[in-house]
């Protein structure tokens, strides 16, 4: 009985493709499964791949060996234990995460996660749980979904770990990011997160992965990972789907 309905499912799949043929998640142009990016749009992301800093994930022009950090991360270490991310945010990778954001695409979200979850899964081999940066409620009803609520579960599933989208919160309506230097990103966000005291217990002494979209110059990631760890958390990660990077070619944020 159970071949039977593996066989009626896949007869359905192929009835399906045969009537919506696979497309491109970003260009609609033909691809040989869906929720996947066709050659060119593939070729049009710049993955981030190692050599890169082992605490910031920014990549380095040159391999000089494992274990190094960045300038940037000796200088002013952050608050996260570690960050990875699949690519770095422009050309088509700036496109998907605007038309995620702002552009109701949430069934991008499938294929922006399975790559954050191969790219992260040194920290998903290591995480106990998977918390999404929150939005405040006030920008949650503005923008009807978190997308790092949706890539997280996306992630969380792939890496069959618990997801926990209510285990931090942000309890402060901060200013855009967009347009602030990395002082007032920092400032802006003073304060802005905390870990309910129904949700403490989930953190002490857990090895958390957070995620996110972008990470731009780490204020967010910083100021999240603080929270939980002055609630108890052994450890915070975060993983994104894109971060900024300078040039591309050195370890600097």
């Amino acid at each position: 009985m159970r071949h039977g309905r593996l066989a009626f499912r896949a007869g359905l799949g192929g009835l399906i493709a045969i009537v919506y043929p696979p497309a491109c998640v970003a260009c609609q142009a033909a691809t040989g499964e869906a929720q996947a990016l066709c050659p060119a749009c593939w070729g049009g992301i710049g993955f981030i791949e190692r050599p890169y800093c082992e605490r910031l994930g920014t990549p380095f022009a040159v391999d000089l060996g494992p274990g190094l950090l960045s300038p940037a991360a000796i200088a002013d270490p952050p608050v996260f234990t570690r960050a990875r991310a699949v690519c770095r945010f422009d050309g088509e990778a700036r496109e998907l995460v605007h038309r995620l954001k702002y552009g109701d695409r949430i069934e991008l979200s499938l294929t922006l996660g399975r790559m954050m979850a191969q790219a992260g899964r040194e920290l998903l081999g290591e995480a106990e749980i998977v918390v999404p940066i929150p939005l405040h409620r006030a920008r949650l009803w503005s923008r009807r979904f978190n997308q790092a609520a949706v890539l997280a579960g996306v992630v969380s599933r792939q890496a069959k770990l618990p997801l926990a989208p209510t285990l931090l919160a942000r309890v402060k309506r901060t200013r855009q990011q967009v347009g602030l230097t990395r002082s007032q990103r920092a400032d802006n966000l003073q304060g802005a997160f905390r870990v309910p005291d129904a949700q403490r217990p989930q953190v002490e002494g857990r090895r958390i992965l957070l995620v996110d979209d972008v990470l731009t110059t780490g204020a967010t990631a910083n100021a999240a990972a603080r929270a939980l760890l002055r609630a108890g958390a052994r450890d915070v990660d975060i993983l994104t789907f894109a971060r900024v990077v300078t040039d591309g070619r050195e370890g600097t944020t």
